[in-house]
């Protein structure tokens, strides 16, 4: 019975969201995060019943200067196409009929419930959207780490868009400037399916429990079919090897010089919808910085190069850089090693 008690809710579970007076109370939920990446993707119906297929231009022609009398000898561009695959995020909530019809109130505290497995996926797919790997995890989509996870030149040509913040050891985290388009970066959905979460109310149904047993209860079933494809790898950069404990110290990561350097590699920023992504960590340690400049002992504020402009009790709060908007997200770990 003990899986029983991991997978379901329990009346000591029901409890908990009950007020006194017999109505489902507001839940504080102290495990959700801000992952704004998911309000800012955009979204294209892909062309593939499993993902999405796309031609890039690999080279462009050339003209030729000529000279009377002769000849021009014809080019061409050339192309290639990278097929990016969807994952699919998929599972189920079953509550004992008895235990939801208590008081009389169903439907309130199914929502309940919903609103806590919308937010477990939310974060899933957050993760996904920077850590999957389908190397080591095959059911998943291919994130933006692993696409940007070099500084040679030799192995992939995305190293010109990793730029490092120079840490090293395991204790490093990553700042992504993501600029949305249908031409540039985009989320995915299979061809012929719906974009987003999906929630499918299945009704009363004939449960089992660990043993084998039945009961009466209420199935949801909650989908989510998604993917991501960089269309043009330009349009992405990653600040990596930012170390976290160098943050606090005397020779931090210039985290307002390293975002700098990013936007430039951007081609044509107008033509996107760009965004910063990073943790709450790379939030503070930026706003210091931006306040304060980089570094916290006395002999650094005197250097020149540093961005000491107000003290602590005139700071700002910054909430975009570059006149692109800064989103958190907590997702994104402080544990990354070191790329090299």
């Amino acid at each position: 019975m003990a899986l029983l008690a991991v997978t379901n809710p329990t009346l000591a579970d029901w409890s908990k969201v009950v007020d006194p007076d017999g109505n489902i109370a507001r839940v504080i939920e102290l495990l959700s995060q801000m992952n704004e990446i998911t309000e800012d993707m955009v979204w294209t119906e892909g062309n593939l019943p499993t993902g999405h297929r796309s031609s890039v231009r690999t080279s462009l022609p050339s003209g030729t200067w000529r000279r009377l009398n002769e000849g021009v000898a014809p080019t061409k561009s050339t192309s290639t196409q990278i097929t990016d695959s969807c994952g699919m995020l998929e599972t189920y909530s079953e509550i004992d009929k008895a235990l939801a019809d208590l008081n009389g109130n169903t439907a309130a505290y199914r929502l309940s419930e919903d609103r806590a497995f919308m937010e477990g996926l939310t974060q899933q797919l957050a993760a996904t959207v920077f850590y999957g790997n389908t190397g080591t995890d095959p059911e998943r989509f291919m994130g933006l780490a692993p696409r940007y996870n070099t500084t040679s030149t030799a192995t992939s040509q995305t190293a010109n868009n990793f730029i490092s913040g120079g840490g090293s050891g395991s204790d490093n985290l990553s700042i992504y400037l993501v600029c949305w388009g249908d031409l540039t970066c985009h989320g995915i959905f299979p061809k012929g399916s719906k974009a987003g979460l999906s929630m499918k109310d299945l009704g009363e149904q004939t449960i089992l429990d660990a043993s084998g047993n039945k009961y009466q209860g209420y199935r949801t079933h909650y989908k989510w079919d998604a993917g991501i494809t960089v269309r043009d790898w330009r349009y992405v950069v990653r600040i990596g090897n930012i170390d976290v404990s160098d943050l606090a110290g005397a020779s931090p990561a210039d985290l307002p010089k390293l975002m700098m350097r990013a936007m430039v590699k951007i081609p044509n920023i107008k033509m996107c919808r760009p965004a910063w992504y990073m943790n709450r960590t790379a939030k503070q340690w930026l706003d210091i910085q931006r306040n304060m400049g980089p570094g916290t002992t006395t002999t650094q504020t005197t250097n020149s190069n540093v961005r000491r402009t107000r003290d602590e009790s005139d700071a700002h709060f910054f909430n975009s850089f570059g006149g692109a908007p800064i989103r958190l997200v907590d997702q994104l770990t402080l544990a990354e090693a070191t790329v090299s």
